[in-house]
């Protein structure tokens, strides 16, 4: 049975998808601050399957405990966390609070239950704005917000409980940046307020909720001056989890994998890309660059498919298809 930290989230609820599907059982967890339990609805009419469904914060620790007292699990998948990178600025206790605070509680109910698997939602924001493209795990990481610091500190504190512990199984994936939807529509990406993604923000222009995309810069030194970063399908992101959790039931220790593409595409390209799916203009609107916006930021994923087997399958096409398919029916 697999424990699914934040599993009605976007990124959660697709792995769970990918989960049934392969046999597993699965119970979710999720405070849904930001998601509904109607994605796990959705999941059901997906696969067939029924997850199991607690509303548990992972900050509560009696909380974690009751479910941990009613399931055996051979493996945790950790998503829980708040993820804007804008608000973490603007209220960074709250984000050092809940993002560190909720996975050492969550270790600390695993370490008492003895589960000593766990497959962390980490991010390309670890490698900062000092490396050059393409990325590879052994680059020194730093962050340039509070949102990437908690994500370097909780892969560092999971990096030594593995030291500590020789029994201790942790997949650090480092996703690049997750767009599309399940191809069934039935699933995808819509946010609460404005969208601090880009995919989400182009959908809702295009569907008549927001008047135009703004572009941060269009002066970097790129194909066509926006800012370039690697897009993976988020069907194929679940599965890399499923790919790195079946490595860890073999090794102990501590994995480190790029979850990417290895292509960037800018964020013109992408504009232009959903206007062909979705046969909707896309107003843009040109703004200066951010604070800590790189030119380009794209993965090398060759570990993950020496180690995994695993590999990006679907592409910006894809990815814009599946998106539109979503937001035309649910946004």
């Amino acid at each position: 049975m697999i424990l699914v930290t934040g599993g009605t989230g976007f990124i959660g609820s697709h792995t769970c998808v990918e989960l049934l599907n392969a046999g597993y059982e699965v119970v979710v967890i999720d405070n849904l601050s930001n998601s509904k339990v109607d994605s796990l609805d959705a999941v059901k009419k997906i696969t067939g399957k029924s997850c199991l469904f607690y509303k548990v914060d992972i900050n509560d620790e009696n909380g974690l405990r009751e479910v941990f007292k009613k399931h055996k699990f051979e493996c945790v998948i950790h998503f829980a966390g708040l993820k804007a990178v804008g608000e973490s600025v603007e209220k960074p206790h709250w984000y050092y609070s809940n993002n560190i605070s909720g996975t050492l509680t969550l270790l600390k109910v695993m370490a008492e239950f003895n589960v000593k698997s766990i497959v962390f939602s980490s991010s390309a924001t670890v490698y900062g704005c000092d490396n050059q493209s393409p990325l590879t795990e052994d680059m020194r990481t730093s962050a340039t917000n509070p949102y990437g610091w908690t994500k370097v500190m909780q892969e560092q504190i999971l990096s030594d409980i593995a030291f500590a512990d020789s029994d201790m199984r942790v997949a650090l994936l480092r996703y690049f940046n997750p767009i599309g939807a399940h191809p069934s529509g039935l699933i995808g990406e819509n946010p609460n307020g404005i969208p601090n993604n880009l995919l989400p923000y182009v959908c809702l222009v295009a569907v008549g909720k927001l008047p135009h995309l703004n572009v941060f810069g269009d002066d970097y030194d790129t194909i066509d001056g926006s800012g370039v970063r690697d897009y993976i399908h988020v069907v194929d992101l679940a599965k890399g989890h499923l790919a790195a959790m079946r490595y860890l039931a073999d090794h102990a220790g501590v994995l480190t994998v790029n979850l990417g593409t290895g292509n960037g595409y800018s964020v013109l390209q992408v504009v232009e890309a959903y206007k062909k799916a979705s046969g909707k203009e896309i107003p843009v609107n040109i703004s200066p660059r951010r604070p800590g916006d790189v030119a380009s930021n794209f993965a090398d994923a060759s570990k993950a498919k020496k180690l995994l087997n695993w590999s990006a399958e679907l592409d910006i096409n894809d990815m814009c298809r599946d998106a539109w398919n979503f937001a035309s029916k649910n946004m």
